[in-house]
């Protein structure tokens, strides 16, 4: 019996920042095909904008807050930071 399930597609190693915006430079649309978790002190976080691992900190929305092009106004939080495929 020949074995038909499709092979697993190699995933791109986590950068050590990223950012969901597309616009900006720390932005990889490859890592985004995959489903990503990231850890912050010990728990998982879903509202992660963006990420630094070696400085230890990460974006997130400050509310219901917008800036003036409609963007959500982001808090850097500073603590342990672990990215992970799901």
């Amino acid at each position: 019996m020949t074995d038909t399930t499709p092979a697993a597609e190699p995933r791109p190693e986590l950068p050590d920042r990223l950012s969901i915006d597309a616009r900006s430079p720390h932005h990889v649309r490859a890592v985004f095909e995959h489903d990503i978790g990231i850890r912050f002190n010990g728990k998982d976080r879903n509202d992660v904008e963006e990420y630094c691992i070696s400085e230890g900190w990460v974006r997130v929305p400050a509310g219901k807050a917008l800036d003036r092009k409609g963007q959500p106004l982001l808090i850097k939080i500073k603590g342990t930071v672990e990215a992970f495929y799901r």
